[in-house]
């Protein structure tokens, strides 16, 4: 199977013009976590249902997609999942316990555990993943392209070693120094099955294809470059071309030309970086996404939308700009804000 050939509508949108660097009549806007928690109708949703349920259900996972994507106006949907799914079916017993996060009770902690991962023999595993993608591409408009997604191998790595959410990555850390023969064969092992995964969402009906890379600001560029991006280098060469790939991560500042390099059409920025400034180390070969502050969206709709602003000048209308915020919309966010901030881009013109 192959990637359905885009329709007219779907290609020349203002998301996918602008992951291909063609110019574009209005700056395009979709948010990181727009279908979650803010949400009054996602929150209703999940009074019913536990997170693993809500991701498990194609129905359901539509639903809350195409949901928030209609109601706020935004230029791309991005399938309702989550980065972990994917250790299930290769050999680890995941858990969504409340309160606690993701919680993996059978982290790797030796080098003998690496045996333990298996390959991404059955993608069937995550059918309802599929499934998922084919059902909200029917639902949404024929020209709102779906981004499909995936947590890139570090990141995953880290939450296997471990085993669940952390502040210093300390075991991930010192596995990695401790036995980089072991840490290469675990990376290797994720790069397998996450192209496998992506190129199977791209199949079943999404346009675009994102890689999380949350927990990659932790490491500084020479070990980066050491452990980080021959492995990501070799995912994206083998994703399927015809999808556009955007290459996020946090806290990157010092790893903006690395991850570049390491490759992906778009380059997602956080907040902690101008714009403008990663631009122009990046180079005119990239597209750009990002990357106003979540927390912003807090504040009065004055300055939210004063900001919203300030990020645009920063792009200065150059072809291949994606407004973002610079990390996922946070629980308890006013959902006025974020239809303020939606406004506001799609009101702006270059001056």
């Amino acid at each position: 199977m192959s990637q359905p050939a885009l329709s007219p509508a779907l290609a020349n949108s203002p998301f996918m013009r602008a992951c291909r660097r063609e110019p574009n009549d209005v700056t395009p806007v979709w948010l990181m976590r727009q279908a979650g928690r803010y949400m009054p109708e996602y929150r209703e949703l999940r009074a019913k249902v536990s997170f693993l349920e809500l991701c498990k259900s194609p129905d359901l996972a539509t639903e809350v997609t195409v949901t928030a994507a209609e109601r706020l106006g935004v230029d791309a949907a991005i399938l309702f999942a989550d980065i972990l799914l994917i250790l299930e079916p290769i050999g680890f017993d995941l858990e969504f316990a409340k309160g606690e996060g993701p919680v993996i009770h059978n982290p790797i902690r030796e080098a003998k555990d690496v045996d333990r991962v298996l390959p991404f023999d059955d993608p069937d595993s995550l059918d309802y993943v599929f499934k998922a993608v084919t059902s909200i591409r029917s639902a949404l408009k024929p020209n709102l392209p779906l981004i499909g997604f995936a947590g890139a191998p570090f990141t995953l790595a880290c939450y296997a070693i471990e085993g669940g959410g952390s502040r210093h990555y300390e075991k991930a850390k010192a596995f990695m120094y401790r036995d980089p023969g072991a840490f290469n064969v675990l990376m290797s092992r994720l790069v397998d099955a996450t192209v496998i995964y992506l190129n199977m969402q791209a199949e079943a009906g999404a346009q675009v294809l994102q890689l999380f890379d949350s927990w990659v600001g932790t490491l500084g560029p020479d070990d980066y470059a050491q452990f980080v991006q021959p492995h990501m280098t070799r995912l994206f060469a083998e994703l399927t071309p015809t999808a556009p790939a955007i290459h996020f991560g946090t806290d990157t500042n010092s790893l903006l030309e690395l991850q570049r390099d390491a490759g992906g059409d778009v380059i997602g920025l956080d907040w902690r970086v101008d714009l403008a400034e990663a631009w122009d180390r990046l180079g005119p070969g990239v597209a750009v996404q990002g990357n106003l502050d979540p927390i912003i969206l807090f504040g009065p709709e004055s300055e939210v939308r004063a900001r919203t602003r300030r990020v645009l000048d920063k792009a200065a209308g150059r072809p291949g700009h994606i407004f973002n915020l610079g990390h996922g919309i946070l629980p308890h966010t006013p959902v006025d804000n974020v239809l303020a901030l939606i406004d506001e881009v799609h009101s702006y013109r270059p001056r």
